[in-house]
Order: C-alpha cells, then sequence, then structure tokens
C-alpha cells in the first residue's frame, strides 16, 4: 500500500462485523485489511497513539476474529498497545475520534467500554499469565470457551513470561499463545530469545502433513502404535538436528511459523489449535509498521507518535527538549570523565534519552529487555563491584522491581542510581502508565534518597551529585516532556523558598512548581500574598524554615500529581502534627486515592485543580470559608 493511497472504507462501513469476517473471501479479506490500515493511519495521524505495533497486527487481528467469537472467547493482547484494530472491528469506530484524549477511548484494552476486551492491559509479560488464569477458571466452573494470549517476541524478554508458560505447560490446560514475531519490542529486541526465535524459522508445511500422515494411518490396522512410534522418532530426529524446541519442551505443541499477513494461512493453525484441547503455541511473524513505508524502516520511531503529516511523516509538532534527552546528554558528558559511570534500561534506550548513550559508549551500556526485576538486581551487581550504573526505567515500570529495590539495593545500602522517567501525570495513556506512586513506595524505602529537579539544570545538577553519592541508593524523579517558565536552578538543601508572602504557604516539587507559582501569582491579584517553598529532596526532613513559615501563617497547600497515600502533602500533615503545629487549614492537593484517567497532561492537572487556576481557586474557597465560619477547611 501507498502512503496516501485513499480507500473508500466500503468493508468497514458493515453493521455486522466482526461475525461478516467469518464468511469473507481472501480477496474481501485483504480489501479489509488495506482499508484498517488506511483508517488507522487517517485517524492516529490526527490524534497521536501507537501506530507501527497496530500496523503490524492487522491481519492477525482479523485472523483471530474470523476464528473466535470475542464476546465470549477471551482474547487477550500482550501489552494491548497493538489492539486499535480489534476495537474497530467491535464497534468502536466513532471512538477513535478521541483515541486516548480525556474521556475518550482508551488505547488499551479497557473491559467498561466492551465485552470483547477480556482484561486491563498496559504493561508486557503478563497476557499469558492471565490468560491462564481464565482457562483455569473456565474448566473449574465446566464452560466452554476459548482463551487466546497474543504476545509479541518483545515481552517474552520478562521473566513473568515464562513463569506462565512453564505454568501452562505443565497444566495440560487447553490455551493458545499466538507468538507475534515481529523481531522489534520498542526498541530493536535483544537477548538470547531473540536469536533463538530468529533460528526457529523451519516448518512452513510442518503441520499439514503431520495431518494427513495420521489420518491415513489412523484408517489401517495397528495404525495408532505406528503413529506414537513416529512421534517419538520425530521428537529425536528434531532434538538432534534442530535449534533447541523450548516451547515443546515446555509442554506446548509448537504450529508454525506462519505468514502474519496471510489472514488464511494463520486461520489454519489457529482452527487446529483450538482442535488439540492442549497448551498451543502459534508462531505468527509480522512485520512492524507494514503498509506505511516510513514506520516499516524506522519502527521505533513511529512506535508511539503525536499528531503528524502522512505524506512526509514528520510530527506536525516540532519536538521540543525534553528532560529525557537532557538527562541522556549529561550523562555522556559525565561518562566522559568517569569511566566507571555505566547505563541500564529495559527496552527503553530512546524513550529514555540513552540512545547517545548506547551509541558512545556501547561496552558499558545494557538493555536488558522488558525485564525491570533484572535491571535492577544487574545494577545492584555492578554497583556492589565498584562501577556506578544508572538505571532509567519508566516511573510505571519501575513499580515491577520494588521487591529489588529492597531486597538487593537497600538492605545493603547498594549505592545505585536510578533515573525514574515519566514520573507523575503522563498523559494519553493513562492509569496504566501514570507515574503517581513512585514517591509514596520509594520513600518508605530505608536509606533511598528521592531527589525531584523542576527544571533541566536542575536535573544536570542533581545527577552530578548522584553519580557522587556512595551512601546507598539514590532516585531523580523527572517527568515526560520539558520545562516550564521556571528555569531556574536551585537545587541544594531539603527545600528552598523561591517567593516570600505572610498569608499562605504553597509547598510542591518538581514542574507542578509552575502552576504553583502561576496560583500564586493569581492569589497575589487577588490579595493574598504566598510563600512558594519547593521540596528537592523528598526523603529528607522538612526544613525548620518551611515549619516556621506555616505556623506563622496558618494556612499550608501541598501541591503534587501523585496518589494522597503516601504523598508529600500526607508527609508533611505528620510532621506538623508531631510537632505540635496545628494550622488553620492545610490543603493536599493530589490526584488522591482512584486511578488518574486518560487526557493531555494539562487536562488532567485541570480536572484535580492542579494547575494554576485550580490552585489559587482552591486556597481562595478554603479562605473564605475560614472567613464565614470563623472555622478551618480541610
Amino acid at each position: 500500500m501507498e502512503n496516501r493511497k485513499h480507500i473508500r472504507y466500503g468493508l468497514l462501513d458493515r453493521d455486522d462485523l466482526p461475525a461478516a469476517i467469518r464468511e469473507m473471501s481472501k480477496e474481501n479479506l485483504d480489501e479489509l485489511c488495506a482499508e484498517i490500515r488506511q483508517f488507522l493511519l487517517d485517524h492516529v495521524s490526527k490524534t497521536g497513539g501507537h501506530l507501527a505495533s497496530n500496523l503490524g497486527a492487522v491481519e492477525l487481528t482479523v485472523a483471530l476474529h474470523r476464528c473466535f467469537h470475542t464476546a465470549e472467547d477471551r482474547l487477550i493482547f500482550d501489552v494491548g498497545h497493538q489492539c486499535y484494530t480489534h476495537k474497530l472491528l467491535t464497534g468502536r469506530r466513532a471512538g477513535f475520534d478521541a483515541l486516548r484524549q480525556f474521556g475518550g477511548m482508551s488505547g488499551f484494552l479497557k473491559p467498561e467500554e466492551s465485552p470483547h476486551d477480556a482484561c486491563i492491559t498496559g504493561h508486557a509479560s503478563a497476557s499469558v499469565s492471565v490468560a491462564l488464569g481464565m482457562a483455569h477458571a473456565r474448566t473449574m466452573q465446566h464452560k466452554d470457551y476459548s482463551v487466546v494470549a497474543v504476545i509479541g517476541d518483545g515481552a517474552l524478554t520478562g521473566g513473568m513470561a515464562y513463569e506462565a508458560l512453564n505454568s501452562v505447560g505443565g497444566s495440560g490446560e487447553p490455551l493458545i499463545v499466538v507468538l507475534n514475531d515481529n523481531n522489534m519490542s520498542i526498541d530493536k529486541n535483544v537477548g538470547a530469545m531473540s536469536r533463538h526465535l530468529s533460528r526457529l524459522r523451519v516448518r512452513p508445511h510442518y503441520l499439514q502433513m503431520k495431518k494427513d500422515v495420521k489420518s491415513v494411518l489412523s484408517r489401517i490396522p495397528g495404525g495408532e502404535s505406528a503413529v506414537n512410534l513416529i512421534s517419538r522418532s520425530k521428537r529425536a530426529v528434531r532434538a538432534a538436528v534442530l535449534p533447541s524446541p523450548m516451547f515443546e519442551e515446555m509442554g506446548f505443541t509448537y504450529l508454525g511459523p506462519a505468514d502474519g499477513h496471510d489472514v488464511l494461512a494463520m486461520c489454519q493453525l489457529f482452527q487446529s489449535a483450538k482442535e488439540m484441547n492442549r497448551p498451543v503455541l502459534v508462531h505468527v511473524m509480522t512485520r512492524k509498521g507494514k503498509g506505511y513505508s516510513y514506520a516499516e524502516q524506522k519502527p521505533e520511531k513511529y512506535h508511539g507518535v503525536s499528531r503528524f503529516d502522512v505524506e512526509t511523516g514528520l510530527p506536525l509538532k516540532k519536538p521540543a527538549p525534553n528532560f529525557s534527552a537532557v538527562f541522556g546528554a549529561e550523562l555522556v558528558k559525565l561518562a566522559r570523565d568517569n569511566p566507571n559511570i555505566c547505563a541500564v534500561t529495559a527496552a527503553m534506550p530512546s524513550g529514555t534519552g540513552l540512545a547517545g548513550f548506547a551509541q558512545k559508549y556501547p561496552d558499558r551500556f545494557f538493555d536488558v529487555g522488558i525485564a525491570e526485576e533484572h535491571a535492577v538486581a544487574m545494577s545492584a551487581g555492578m554497583a556492589k563491584q565498584g562501577m556506578r550504573p544508572v538505571c532509567a526505567l519508566y516511573s510505571t515500570f519501575l513499580q515491577r522491581a520494588y521487591d529489588q529495590l529492597i531486597h538487593d539495593v537497600a538492605i545493603d545500602r547498594v549505592p545505585l542510581v536510578l533515573a525514574v522517567d515519566r514520573a507523575g501525570i503522563v498523559g494519553e495513556d493513562g492509569a496504566t502508565h501514570n507515574g503517581v506512586f513512585d514517591v509514596g513506595f520509594l520513600r518508605q524505602i530505608p536509606g533511598m534518597t528521592l531527589l525531584a529537579p523542576a527544571s533541566f539544570a536542575e536535573l544536570r545538577s542533581m545527577l552530578r551529585r548522584a553519580v557522587g553519592h556512595l551512601s546507598g541508593p539514590i532516585a531523580l524523579r523527572y517527568p515526560r516532556g520539558g520545562e516550564g517558565a521556571y528555569t531556574e536552578n536551585h537545587s541544594e538543601g531539603a527545600d528552598v523558598c523561591l517567593r516570600g508572602g505572610e498569608d499562605l504557604v504553597l509547598v510542591s516539587y518538581g514542574v507542578l512548581i509552575n502552576e504553583t507559582l502561576q496560583a500564586a501569582d493569581i492569589l497575589r491579584e487577588n490579595g493574598v500574598n504566598c510563600a512558594v517553598v519547593k521540596l528537592n529532596d523528598l526523603t529528607a526532613e522538612f526544613s525548620e524554615e518551611l515549619l516556621r513559615r506555616i505556623a506563622q501563617c496558618g494556612r499550608a497547600a501541598v501541591i503534587e500529581d501523585v496518589v494522597h497515600a503516601g504523598s508529600m502533602g500526607q508527609a508533611l500533615a505528620e510532621t506538623l502534627a508531631r510537632r505540635g503545629i496545628v494550622p488553620r487549614w492545610l490543603r493536599l492537593c493530589n490526584t488522591g486515592d482512584a486511578f488518574a484517567p486518560q487526557g493531555a497532561v494539562s487536562r488532567i492537572y485541570e480536572y484535580y485543580h492542579l494547575d494554576g487556576k485550580g490552585i489559587a481557586e482552591t486556597c481562595l474557597e478554603a479562605i473564605q470559608h475560614e472567613k464565614e465560619t470563623g472555622r478551618s477547611s480541610v
């Protein structure tokens, strides 16, 4: 398909999808897939979203809907960022106009949207575990439906996938695992599993021959014994001459590989897999970005896109400097003078800004695949032996390594540097990706130091401090995107007062300091003079100056884009109570105790009243309540 070949959505206009797919000819199926690709380009170019992974999974998804009834059968896409075709075929075409926007359709599977979505998704390597649980439930409830997990070769770099595969094979539970092999996760796949799968392409016609031989032998006397003998001989020969049949040794019947862009070829395998009534792994090979030349040539660049011009492939908005890029560039500079500095990430060298480091210092760069637990534990081992590893992970994925942070890092006070990217509200990816828990779970780890830069200059300064920090683990949390109007460097000390005022103390950290300063301006226009205090070290004791300011003003608000439990506001309230300081009111402005929705970061700030206007209104309401009642407002 040409990049901009216009296609009328004739088949997509049908009201009986996905049922109609089961009756379509090969020509109609090919036409439908072409329409889907054009639809995805037309819409994702306007809204942004996950592009290359969805373009690569069109035929695979159509084949799955041809063979399974997803309102009853359970279909689980690992990660879920390749589910756009699934959503399109299950009645959600109109939702693409507001894809990943506030109040709009999620970019991942979401059961509250449709009965066709089996479970929430967003993180890799979990699909087989969830699928096995569903299969066990089906068996215990004496029901009859298929359970299918679609997992990419990138997600197979995560250890949880192997725990699940091992359990499935041992259980004998009827379950189909579809391995979508595109040789990519987000960046290029790494590790032994990627090399193994590249060799596992040896039996394109094996399944049909096997069925034909069994069919003939079953009709002659002694045929069953012959089948068993052939099977034993086949296994012995395969073990001797082929690469390790890993999946079969784990208890699966391996089918494939099949062309992941041939709907009917995949349907043949899926139908056979259903009939086997045991664990089956179907191996299909796809091309990420299929049908759009720019995405085919650079699938990692078009994994997650903002609005772009389909003709040129270029973003409509010029990319601005961001914290990830600043972090990566500064680490390259530091590594030039310190040969012990090395960088570790989990399948995110581009996303974490480490692509330049990888190119400059390949011997000191380690991408471990989608394996955050391993990344942290391995980094701890390097730090124990005198290296200075900087482990860069997204906040939402760092959650997976919580045990390693305690067991392998903190207890032994290992001097590990954690770069916690995408901290706070990240926007359109929603609940599964917002980094709103790291402050709570990192602060509670004994010996952990947690720094919160609010500008690029502070990130550079704090990173330099971190690589020289030798008395335990130290983490820097910073957001997705760029800095705001605040570009200064006031990174020393536990906290710093940026602006004086005697009526109210506003406390914040990170890039939310921009909204806080804006709120102070609005409040001043309304006759309220605010002190603005920026927290630098979220694990240090609050300064005596801050506590004194709050005691004198009697009013304070703490602004942060994290959940309430474990927040800095909660910690400050506890400290004030312990010191016997009772302010007239203390407002804790955060994301509360529910999962934050999807939408642009600015829109989510408005939703939680964390934008400058919302903060000011919250404080003015509290002051007005105090005047009217003579009592404090909480």
